[in-house]
Order: C-alpha cells, then structure tokens, then sequence
C-alpha cells in the first residue's frame, strides 16, 4: 500500500475512542500507539483522549513530510514541549530562533572529525569503567543494567561535555535526578491541556530533579566561563562561542545546551544497550555470532576505535536493536498553520504524534516485525528501505546531533563489555516498556556477570 502525501482530496482521520485509546496507553503506551498504527495500515488516525485529541501519524510518507519536507509547520513547542522545557530550557531541544542559535554552536562539537578526536579517550573511560565491574564477579552480586548503563554512559558524556570540570561524585549526582524527571512527567505527557496551576502527580518531583541538576551544571558553568581555556571538550567551547549579536553566551544558555546535550548523548545509548541485553538472553544464536566477531576483532580487549569499523555485525545488532526499541520513541509536533497530511486535514494548534516504535514495526514495510533479525541491516539490504522507515535518531533539520557519538561509542561499550565478560539476565521477562521520556524497561533488569574466556588473573577457565 502507498500513500500519497500530498494527496488533496479532504477527509476526516479515523478515531480511536478514549474507551480504547487510554487503558492501552496507560498501560503500555509505545505498544499501544504500534497497535494503533497496525489496524489502521498506516493511515492517520485521531486519539480520542477527552480534550485532548492528537493525530498519530506513522506511515513513512507522512513522517517524511512533518518532519523533513514541511518541518517548519510542525513546531516542537506547545503542551507536550512545555513540560520538557523546566529541564532543557530554551536550546537544541527547543525551536525557532533558540533552537538555530543552539544547533549552528553545538554542531560542530558533534561531526565526524570532532568525534575522532576524542575516541580514544572515550575507550579509555570505557575500560576504566567497566573494571570496576570485576568486582560483581568476584562477589556474585547482580548488575542493575538501567543504573550501571547510564552510569557508564554519564561518565563517557561528562569528560566530552565537561573535560576534568566536573568531578565524578557530581556527576553521579546527575544521572538519579535525569531519572526522576523522566518517570515524572508522566501526567504531563497524559494530560498536557492541565494548566500548571494545578498540580499534578510528579510535578514537584520534576522540579526537584531539575533543582538537583542546576545545583550541579551552574557552578561548573559559571567557574568555566569565570577561567576561560582552550580545552577541546564541550562546555570551554562553549565558553568561547558567541550568539549571532557576537555576544558571549549567558550562563543559562549554556547550561540549557549541556543538559540538552546530555540527555541526547547518555540516554540514547543506556536505554539502546539496556534492551541489548535483554534481546541477547533471548537470541543466544545472535549473541554467539556478536560474540565469535568481538573476539576476533578485539580479542581479550579493551575495544579501541580502530576496532569500530570492522565491527559490522555489532552495528547490524545496533541498528536492529534501536529499530525494535527506539529510545525517543515519541516525538509530538505543534501544527503552526492548516495543513493536509495524507489527504486528511490538520488544523493550526492541533498535535500531531510522532512515533518510531511504531514506525518501525509496520508490516507493509517490515518483513516479521516483531522478530528480531539484525540481518535487515546487512549493507545489501539498505536500498529496498523507504527513508523514513527507520529513524531512530529522528530526521530532517531536527536529526539527533549525537548521533555520530552513538556510532563510536556504542560499539566500544558493547566490545569492551563482551571482551571481558559473560552477561545473564537473571530477572525473570517478559519485559514491558514503561511511560517516560525516553523507552525503558518498566521492571528492574538484574544481570549476572562472569568473566569471559580468563579470569584477571589470566588462568584459563
């Protein structure tokens, strides 16, 4: 089936009534829209949800045309926008002027050849971190995966952020209170037509967690901007970097373009490597060949960046792994003025949904779905694939600026680990997604560790 995008001739989308649309939601929500979007074939279809009733839009074409083709009328500003803006200010995950401000300082901190510069010390952080995981072998305790993912993802992102500016105790400190804000807009993201004045659950929550991220971010900030230098990480940058007036940036500026940097830059990864080992368990086949090629690239380890690029049925496993488990799994858009989408007509001030865990499931488009194949990604299988079918790191002027780091550091990180252990998950499944910015499991995922082929004292096993 295609559908035209630029079709003219007017009709109403299709609705979902709240009695279907809302337990689904509240129960398992990226599931829910998927569904959604199946039993319609990708056409566009409304959310009934009280007052509140948004366009979910899923068919590759339609994607295209919000978010590449006629992006500048669908705006990230608006009801779901407005809470994320308490966290990242007015920056790269804003729009309009602040946002082209934040993009023309930002990208070129995140190009190929900047991220070359600073692979090897990206592997250095990797290995020293995931050392410290000996120590669960040796005394049989689990691994938190969502906890020690993001913690070892913090500490990559804060050296590139932050160079030696900030020291490790603060920056453990930033990874709890990302967290909090993530799981506490919840209600926001369900009932974004509440004005602030009443209080939801998980509102003063959301403005704990970002106090606790200020109280860590503005000093370093501040002393940087105070004792300016030439370092290459990204907030002396920064420091150094001037607004379109030629006017240094204010302290706010560059706080707001650190924590949007930082959330773009560690969450995407933790949660992609989180769901990783979850589908490992399950595809032992998949794991054996994940692991027959790290051995043969990397050997006993640490993964280095020259390992990356032979690393090519690491990537396939990647790729398939943000295909079913997209970490911005949910990318809503304002409309600025009246459009058609489809042939269906979208009113200025309505809300149209974004979503890949959706996207990226459609039958019409994706041979098995619901299995995972990392074999969809083998080079020769990439042309038949319409462009918006996949877009886990989002698409058009709006595209993830991290998303070369991911492509370096996300290998290293799967390497390492795989060079030097032997993982289990030893929390019983299934497992579900859970409501929250960014996809993750809801159940606590526990993982047990040994070492892989020698112990570190270098006997044999």
């Amino acid at each position: 089936m295609s559908i035209d995008a630029g079709t003219r001739v007017s009709r109403r989308a299709g609705t979902v009534p709240m009695h279907r649309a809302l337990p689904g939601l509240l129960r398992e929500p990226a599931e829910a829209l998927a569904g959604f979007a199946q039993r319609s074939g990708g056409e566009i279809v409304r959310l009934g949800l009280g007052p509140f009733r948004p366009y979910l839009v899923t068919h590759p074409d339609h994607v295209q045309q919000v978010m590449r083709l006629e992006w500048e009328n669908y705006q990230r500003v608006g009801m779901f926008w407005r809470p994320l803006e308490r966290l990242f200010g007015h920056s790269i995950m804003s729009d309009g002027a602040h946002w082209r401000a934040s993009r023309d300082i930002l990208q070129p901190l995140f190009t190929v050849r900047y991220i070359a510069t600073i692979a090897e010390e990206v592997a250095d952080r990797v290995a020293d971190r995931i050392q410290e995981w000996d120590e669960h072998v040796r005394t049989g305790r689990s691994l938190d995966t969502t906890a020690e993912m993001s913690g070892l993802l913090s500490h990559i992102v804060n050296r590139v952020l932050f160079g030696d500016k900030l020291g490790r105790e603060d920056g453990e400190r930033i990874i709890p209170a990302f967290d909090t804000v993530s799981h506490s807009l919840v209600s926001r993201f369900l009932m974004p037509f509440m004005p602030y004045a009443i209080r939801l659950p998980g509102d003063r929550a959301c403005l704990r967690g970002v106090k606790q991220i200020d109280d860590v971010v503005f000093p370093v900030v501040r002393k940087a901007m105070a004792e300016p230098d030439d370092g290459l990480d990204v907030i002396s940058m920064l420091c150094r970097s001037t607004d379109e007036n030629g006017d240094r940036l204010t302290d706010r500026q560059i706080r707001d373009a650190l924590v949007g940097v930082y959330a773009a830059s560690s969450e995407t990864t933790a949660m992609v490597v989180t769901w990783l080992w979850l589908l490992l368990e399950e595809h032992p086949d998949v794991a054996a060949r994940l692991q027959a090629e790290i051995e043969e690239v990397v050997g006993d380890g640490p993964a280095r960046p020259e390992h990356v690029p032979r690393l090519r049925y690491t990537r396939m496993v990647l790729l398939e792994t943000m295909r079913l488990y997209p970490a911005g799994w949910l990318l809503p858009r304002h409309v600025m003025q009246d459009a058609e989408i489809g042939g269906v007509r979208v009113r200025k001030g309505s809300t149209v949904l974004i979503c890949p865990y959706a996207t990226q499931r459609l039958e019409e488009f994706w041979e098995r779905p619901r299995e995972f194949d990392p074999e969809r990604f083998a080079p020769e299988n990439g042309e038949r694939r319409h462009r918006y079918a996949y877009f886990p790191f989002g698409g058009g002027p709006h595209k993830c600026l991290g998303e070369h780091l991911f492509h370096v550091e996300t290998p290293l990180v799967v390497a390492s680990i795989l060079s030097r252990f032997r993982l289990s998950v030893r929390t019983p499944g299934p497992f579900s997604t859970s409501w929250a910015a960014s996809l993750r499991p809801r159940q606590r995922v526990e993982l047990g560790l040994s070492f892989a082929g020698r112990d570190r004292s270098g006997a044999c096993r």
